[in-house]
């Protein structure tokens, strides 16, 4: 009678028991986390690249449209009121016009033989790890710093891969 009183008693787990229980739950945590940052990372990364893209889209539209490219994000942005036209083309979302999508923002600026796109993180190391560059050449080139991406730097898929002399 005194052993199934005893066991009767004992309903539940110890704290010893639920602290270790725990403790791997942070270990399983700890090791996962790395892997879906970089992921995450990645993922933010191939938008900007992607977001270039239709950029690059929009601005072909409008150079059909209005016989030259757009200087600025906005020119292919939303119209502030009425409708479409040179200042406010609608050929981009909101969000994009206003120079930001999803952990990267956007710059357009004309020069006298085209336009040139930028990309950077919101911040570096978090949302991506690489800046991009392009121009109206629509070659999308990127860089492993912080530092902004130029001409000079890879085309995306000639060498994804960081190496030393792009640190």
């Amino acid at each position: 009678m005194r052993n199934r009183l005893q066991r009767q008693s004992r309903r539940g787990f110890s704290l010893t028991e639920l602290l270790i229980v725990i403790a791997i739950i942070l270990i399983i945590v700890a090791a996962a986390l790395p892997r879906l940052t970089r992921a995450r990372m990645f993922a933010e990364e191939t938008a900007a690249i992607r977001a270039v893209s239709v950029i690059h889209t929009a601005q072909t539209q409008y150079y059909s449209q209005f016989g030259r490219y757009a200087t600025t994000l906005s020119e292919l942005g939303t119209p502030a009121s009425g409708a479409a036209g040179p200042a406010g083309a609608d050929l981009l979302d909101r969000e994009l016009g206003e120079g930001r999508k999803g952990g990267y923002l956007f710059t357009v600026q004309g020069n006298p033989q085209g336009y040139v796109v930028s990309g950077q993180p919101k911040q570096f190391g978090t949302n991506g790890s690489r800046t991009f560059y392009s121009d109206q050449t629509q070659i999308i080139r990127n860089r492993f710093s912080n530092e902004p991406a130029t001409a000079q730097d890879s085309e995306i898929g000639a060498s994804d891969k960081q190496t030393p002399e792009k640190k």
